[in-house]
């Protein structure tokens, strides 16, 4: 176990979904055994593979993370140069799924976009059906590489702009910004982007890797458990918190009116997004450091009034309901000053996530067991079936 976290103290053995009542959606319910990241809500920790978040943001880059997920350690030198050739290479979309994009980003939104593409490209995955953990490494790679083509893809299509090629010149980060915008970023907003995208690349049994691995556990392949996943991410008590955080912002407009705001939101028991979390009890640590890149990136495109605003929010919200930021929240005027449309911010999320869920897919392949939990029956019993022309009309119950 990681350090400062405690054991498990619960009625049920590590590693088995066991029945238990009381508790809606889980909470607390240990679903599975993993080596990939790890949480310690009281003292807000997060670990991945056993490395402090503050560590792997402040030194790391989302290369060198996605290999850490998929390979539980840090790569050597001629590791991190032969993913990150991968990771180049694999930008390419499939022309199956290229001739698709014009008529998604007519019709759909973006996150229905990246569902349908995910599912699309499995269709012409050079490693097919082929599930061998080889061929599973592969694709696991071959998603995280090729999710922010899509998006960038899709985004120019429906401002009406000429795709722009991956560049293979650029890192990860820094190459999607340059695909969205058409001209590469200053070296500051890519770092600060990287990071973002280290921030986002996991965070142990969230709903939309609870499902991944659900999927995984039937042994269906990895582009459906990778669609699942995608398909809880889109809800908006999941991803879309962050999007959710920059409206709010964009409605407040002036840091003069921030705290009127949200007192008033709280007078009428509205929630305010990106405030507390299901395992916190302080401060997300991603948030820490996000709150700092976003003034660094606010000061440095000389438009401070989006992080102002969220800095007033933070102190009311504190004041007023003890609820801290979680990822979320400062990730909204960090991701809008670097460019990104409000509606990208959750496929941003998902493009980061990529690197975590393919690694919990593929640890589920490793030692799997269908997932079937058990459910309390609460209905009515002994009921006895009446023809339908001698009933009469039941409220339903």
């Amino acid at each position: 176990m990681l350090p400062n976290r405690p054991q498990h103290t619960g009625n049920l053995p590590l590693g088995i979904l066991g029945k238990v009542t009381g508790e809606k959606g889980l909470q607390d319910v240990v679903a599975a055994e993993t080596r990939i990241s790890d949480i310690d809500g009281k003292l807000g920790k997060l670990w991945y593979a056993g490395y402090s978040i503050d560590d792997l943001a402040a030194n790391s880059t989302f290369e060198e993370i996605t290999y850490l997920l998929q390979n539980g350690r840090l790569p050597s030198r001629i590791e991190l140069d032969d993913i990150t050739e991968q990771m180049v290479t694999d930008r390419e979309t499939a022309d199956f799924v290229t001739g698709l994009m014009p008529t998604l980003a007519e019709q759909t939104s973006p996150m229905s976009m990246l569902r349908t593409s995910v599912s699309a490209a499995s269709a012409y995955d050079p490693d097919g059906w082929d599930q061998s953990p080889e061929a599973n490494y592969r694709k696991a790679v071959r998603l995280t590489s090729v999710m922010p083509t899509l998006i960038a893809l899709y985004d120019r299509h429906r401002r009406g702009l000429d795709p722009v090629p991956p560049n293979p010149k650029l890192p990860h980060a820094a190459n999607f910004l340059y695909m969205l915008s058409g001209e590469e970023p200053a070296q500051e907003a890519a770092r600060a982007f990287d990071i973002a995208f280290i921030l986002y690349a996991d965070h142990t049994m969230n709903a939309s890797t609870f499902c991944a691995r659900v999927v995984a556990s039937t042994l269906a392949d990895m582009h459906s458990a990778v669609v699942a996943a995608i398909a809880a991410l889109k809800g908006p008590l999941h991803g879309g918190a962050n999007e959710q955080a920059m409206r709010m912002l964009e409605e407040i407009g002036d840091v003069e009116r921030a705290e009127a705001f949200v007192r008033d939101l709280l007078d009428r028991k509205q929630r305010i997004m990106g405030f507390g979390h299901r395992v916190y009890k302080t401060w997300d640590p991603r948030a820490l450091i996000l709150r700092d890149l976003a003034r660094e990136q606010a000061e440095e495109a000389g438009d401070t009034r989006w992080f102002e605003i969220s800095e007033r929010i933070q102190k009311v919200m504190e004041e007023a309901k003890g609820l801290y930021p979680n990822v979320d929240f400062y990730a909204a005027s960090l991701l809008h000053v670097l460019g990104l449309a409000t509606d990208l911010f959750t496929p941003m999320f998902a493009a980061a996530r990529a690197a975590g869920w393919t690694a919990h897919i593929r640890e589920q392949y490793a030692d799997n067991r269908l997932i079937r939990p058990d459910s309390e029956y609460i209905g009515p019993r002994d009921r006895t079936y009446v023809p339908v022309d001698d009933r009469e009309a039941e409220e339903a119950s």
